[in-house]
Parts: C-alpha cells; sequence; structure tokens
C-alpha cells in the first residue's frame, strides 16, 4: 500500500479514442460503472439505473452553478491579431475588472488594448500580468452594468475543454450545462451533474430521495494541471463557493438518521468538505475555498459519490482516489477502459458506494 502519494501514481495510459467528444443521446443513458468499496465489486449499469441504490429518505447534494460563455475572441490594436480571452472570475464589478486567461499570451502586454466583435463595439485594456498565461484586464464600457454582462454573453461561447477540437454548437449550449444549473459564475461545468435528466430527477424525488443544493463556480482550481510530485506541495486556486443553511439543514439531519448522503461530483465534494464544523456536521459558508482533497483524506460529510472519469494525473481523479481508495480506483479505471468507457466531461459516470 502507497502512504504518500506522487503525481507520477496517478499516471495512466488513456487510449485517445476514449475521451468523449460529444454527449450520450440522453443524458441518463450514458453508462454507469457501480464501484463497492467494502467488497471491491464492480457493476456495469446505465445511469438511469442509479435509483435502485438509494431509498427513502437519503440525500443528493448538488453544485447548482452555472456556465457561462466564459471564452471569447478578440484582435490586438494595431496588428489585428486574433487572441483568445478565458474569462475566469470578475475581480471589481464597478471598474469592470476581470482575471482572465489569454492564448497567445506572449504577444499580450500591460497597456495593450483588445478588440471584440464585428464592430469592435467592446475594448478590453491589459492592465497587469498575473500568471505566465493569466492577466487582468480593464473592460472599457459605459453602459449600465446588465448591458455590459449581456455583451460578455452575447460575444462568449460555450468554454468546451481544449481537447474537444471543434466549435461549440447548440447541443453545447444546453448539454454543458446540468438541468439544475441557477447560480451564474462557473467556467467548466461539474460534470457528474450532466447525467441527471428532469425525467431522472423526477423519479428520485417521487422515491422520498432529498436533494441539497450547494455552489462552487467552477474555475481554474479544478482543471489547472499539477506540477509538482509532491502533491502535498500542490497549491489549488482558490474557488467561490456558498452553502446555504437550508442545505446543511438537510445534509445534518440525514448525517444524524445515518442515512446515504451522496456528493454529485468532485466540486460538491471539495464544497462540503470545505465547511464541515467541529462536530463534524455542515456549515453553512460563503467565502472561499481552495481545498485539495488526495489520499489518504477521511470524509465527514458524503459516504458515497457520483463522479466522472477523469483524465490522468489530474486533480478530480486525486479527489475520487481519496473517496474510492486509490488500488479500488486503479482496477475499476483499468475495467473501465478494458469495457471502452468515455472518459472525461462528456464521458460516462461513475457511483462510488
Amino acid at each position: 500500500m502507497i502512504t504518500k502519494m506522487k503525481l507520477s501514481h496517478f499516471q495512466y495510459v488513456l487510449p485517445e479514442e476514449l475521451l468523449a467528444k460529444r454527449p450520450a443521446q440522453n443524458r441518463d443513458e450514458s453508462r454507469l460503472m457501480v464501484v463497492h468499496r467494502e467488497t471491491g465489486k464492480i457493476e456495469h449499469k446505465m445511469f438511469k439505473d442509479l435509483i435502485d441504490y438509494f431509498d427513502d429518505q437519503d440525500v443528493m447534494i448538488l453544485n447548482n452553478t452555472k456556465v457561462f460563455p466564459a471564452r471569447m475572441y478578440g484582435n490586438k490594436e494595431k496588428t489585428g491579431a486574433r487572441i483568445e480571452v478565458f474569462l475566469l472570475r470578475e475581480l471589481n464589478q464597478e471598474n469592470r475588472l476581470w482575471d482572465v486567461l489569454v492564448d497567445p499570451a506572449r504577444k499580450i502586454r500591460i497597456g495593450n488594448k483588445l478588440y471584440f466583435g464585428e464592430d469592435e463595439s467592446l475594448v478590453a485594456e491589459v492592465i497587469d500580468n498575473t500568471t505566465s498565461r493569466g492577466r487582468t484586464l480593464r473592460f472599457l464600457y459605459d453602459g449600465p452594468y446588465e448591458e455590459f454582462r449581456k455583451k460578455l454573453q452575447e460575444l462568449g461561447e460555450t468554454p468546451l475543454p481544449k481537447y474537444i477540437d471543434r466549435n461549440p454548437d447548440a447541443e453545447d449550449d444546453e448539454r454543458y450545462q446540468t438541468v439544475y444549473a441557477k447560480e451564474q459564475g462557473a467556467v467548466a461545468a461539474p460534470t457528474a451533474g450532466m447525467h441527471f435528466s428532469k425525467h431522472l430527477l423526477k423519479r428520485l424525488e417521487i422515491k422520498g430521495i432529498h436533494f441539497a443544493e450547494v455552489t462552487l463556480h467552477v474555475g481554474l482550481g479544478t482543471f489547472r494541471p499539477v506540477e509538482v510530485e509532491d502533491l502535498s506541495k500542490h497549491k489549488m486556486e482558490s474557488e467561490q463557493i456558498t452553502v446555504k443553511q437550508e442545505a446543511c439543514d438537510v445534509v445534518n439531519n440525514a448525517l444524524e438518521e445515518k442515512r446515504r448522503i451522496c456528493a454529485v461530483g468532485t466540486t460538491t465534494l471539495r464544497a462540503v468538505e470545505s465547511c464541515v464544523s467541529t462536530h463534524d456536521t455542515l456549515n453553512p459558508f460563503d467565502g472561499w475555498t481552495n481545498k485539495f482533497i488526495f489520499p489518504p483524506y477521511h470524509f465527514k460529510i458524503p459516504n458515497c459519490m457520483i463522479t466522472n472519469l477523469h483524465t490522468p494525473q489530474s486533480t478530480l481523479m486525486m479527489h475520487t482516489a481519496a473517496f474510492c481508495g486509490f488500488d479500488l480506483l486503479n482496477k475499476a479505471y483499468a475495467e473501465a477502459i478494458k469495457e471502452k468507457y468515455n472518459f472525461f466531461t462528456y464521458g460516462d459516470a461513475m457511483l462510488i458506494l
């Protein structure tokens, strides 16, 4: 048994064709691998079979963040060079300041202006270098804030991961989002939740399952690569979370009654584990988390989780290994590759019990 986890422990060979480029035809008809931690048993199901593993009064915790069209394309002043701008987070509403990633970064310096839209009606000025790829932009827009946000919405596109090497279309606008998305602020989707259809949610509700909603706005922290071999040295970028009293009441009641409490996705897992009280219950919170979970880790809130199949050496895989157990997760991933499961954003799912 490995006691100290390293980045290289999370390397495995993932065949290129198993990276899903399109979603399943129906949300709840992707495949579902069910992994039993106590016995090591692995079952192969469909996502809608999930309902068979939950009973009346069990709880599912959902991340209700909503993806905004964070990828924009602008032209640099004078040269007209095409620059991709990926909006990360708003720093100051009044001054229209945003943290962004730019590509190619080498072409952009402090003081440069970027023009967006065919009519170049939106202009931004680079005012700071935050990282090698990151910049702070000030959008030069005089109209009301609502109008400015509407402009960003119009000019932006669905921020599909880079490995999906095609332009987003109308299907992506709908499917790269959960059906319960409410709070706009994410630059990437909480992908485990994308398998739930409205019909499946209704069936779970009829069965007596309770839902608790939390918000973690998925940002750079979730998908930034780990670049250190010693995982304890990796620093997660902070992401904004909100956990309300209403969600705490639902979860804490289930904890008291020893019900099944399922975190839907690694972002949900991190949100609730960032808000644990000294009595090991869920506390309300509104702020930021940079919590990084990797094995070994003792979970206080969820006792089962739903997640997608993640790419090698990603923090998402590390969170999942902490919950599933490193050896069992390796076994499950080997099985998933053998059975040709689809991986990553539009891929298939796992239920870890």
